[in-house]
């Protein structure tokens, strides 16, 4: 049996209650089906709830919180949107700093919907190419960020997309996005 691209490859996947769950469990069994490990990482042990557009959907269970988790003992970053978990998300300064860990180590970040509102409170967009749910859009653009209303965009170390109409083409590219990372060495820094 072949190696798996991302075998070995810890992905960080951050979120509060009110994900939108379509893009957390997407990208996660993309993840999972091409090697890597992935870990639910919140504010709140316990459970999480994600969200179906408006309606309160499914419970997954946290596997660290965010006080107990570290960025470095991971190699990439899964932002999944929906807006209430994205406007909790922002107002939380740890989850800035374990953001800005991963965009400062140059390790991928991947990030879809009302996500981008995270990267812009953690002072991240300015000078960016990115794209996000249309809402946003002058919020990247008023963080110096440059929108797209593409799916997926890359750009660097990020790969971003706009709802969970874009996952068929956001997962292969963030699956590849990762695997160049691996390819280059850049994996989590820490033992």
């Amino acid at each position: 049996m072949p190696e798996k691209r991302l075998d070995g490859f810890r992905v960080a996947i951050l979120v509060a209650d009110g994900f939108e769950q379509s893009e957390m469990t997407e990208p996660r069994q993309a993840l999972d089906h091409a090697g890597a490990k992935t870990v639910l990482v919140s504010p709140k042990p316990g459970e999480v709830h994600g969200m179906r557009h408006h309606a309160k959907a499914d419970a997954f269970t946290v596997d660290v919180t965010l006080d107990q988790a570290n960025p470095d003992d991971f190699d990439a970053l899964l932002l999944p949107g929906g807006a209430l978990n994205a406007d909790a998300l922002r107002a939380n300064h740890r989850a800035l700093d374990f953001v800005r860990r991963f965009d400062a180590t140059g390790r991928s970040i991947a990030a879809i919907c009302h996500a981008p509102w995270v990267l812009i409170s953690a002072g991240l967009v300015h000078g960016r190419i990115l794209t996000s749910y249309h809402t946003i859009q002058d919020d990247v653009r008023n963080a110096g960020g440059h929108w797209l209303d593409l799916a997926p965009v890359r750009d660097r170390n990020w790969v971003t997309a706009r709802s969970p109409k874009d996952l068929a083409a956001f997962n292969p590219e963030m699956v590849a996005l990762f695997a160049e990372q691996k390819g280059k060495g850049l994996m989590k820094l820490a033992a």
